[in-house]
């Protein structure tokens, strides 16, 4: 899929709220020129769940031709039917990969990415962990029984990547800004931030291993959490004069 610093895009919107594609893939555009190697559309900090599914083809669509690395569409839903329609939409408009958050209150996982990995077909299936927004997450010891080709954990826990790294030889990808100097020279396979919206050249940086720009990104780490997705768009916007607009939060 790729390697290094990949961004979790934020979602712009209008005054009125609407969509702003082509604003999105500019800022998609700009941040790929500063470092970033990979581009998640309609995930957690785009505002997935506020986004229909006109407008997640429209978003994809703009993204991908701007930019000229991987782009992952965010499918996951809290059904699998959901989630197979969304990720037939995106791989039929050329995703990349798609990015699957695990349902929640789910006991067996396995259902569920059964399903999105037959409607997937050839594109990769990354799982997705994070249990503070769909708990209970997945299970470390579940990985390896998923139809999957990597995973993106954004639990935060530095304990749990350890385990993760040990117990699985796929593609993991850090979704924690925190972790990143932890994380690249241990050997996760890149990172997918919300951070990388406005300190994408910082956060390149902290993953190939430098503590300095790990502790530089300290106060934004903290501003991108805060009234999450308020505090990562405000970011962008004072970095990049975009929309600080939100539907959620």
């Amino acid at each position: 899929m790729f390697e290094g610093v990949g961004v979790a895009l934020v979602t712009l919107f209008t005054d009125d709220g609407e969509l702003d594609a082509a604003a999105t893939a500019e800022l998609a555009a700009h941040l790929v020129d500063l470092g970033v190697n990979g581009v998640v559309v309609a995930g957690s900090t785009g505002e997935a769940f506020s986004l229909d599914r006109d407008e997640r083809v429209r978003l994809l669509r703009a993204v991908r031709e701007q930019v000229d690395v991987p782009v992952i569409a965010g499918t996951g839903q809290p059904s699998a039917r959901q989630a197979v329609t969304l990720t037939k939409d995106a791989c039929a408009e050329g995703a990349d990969a798609v990015l699957a958050l695990s349902p929640p209150g789910a006991v067996d996982m396995r259902p569920y990415y059964d399903a999105v990995r037959a409607a997937a077909g050839d594109t990769p299936v990354l799982a997705y962990h994070f249990p503070a927004v769909s708990p209970p997450g997945i299970p470390v010891r579940t990985l390896a029984d998923l139809a999957v080709d990597g995973c993106k954990d954004s639990s935060g826990s530095a304990d749990r990547l350890l385990d993760e790294l040990d117990a699985w030889d796929k593609p993991l990808y850090v979704g924690s800004s925190a972790l990143l100097a932890l994380a690249g020279p241990l050997g996760c396979a890149g990172a997918i931030l919300a951070l990388a919206n406005a300190e994408p050249e910082r956060c390149v940086a902290a993953f190939a291993g430098d503590i300095k720009a790990q502790r530089g990104l300290s106060e934004a780490h903290r501003r991108a959490g805060s009234q999450f997705p308020r505090g990562i768009k405000q970011l962008t916007a004072d970095r990049f004069g975009t929309s600080p607009v939100t539907r959620m939060g």
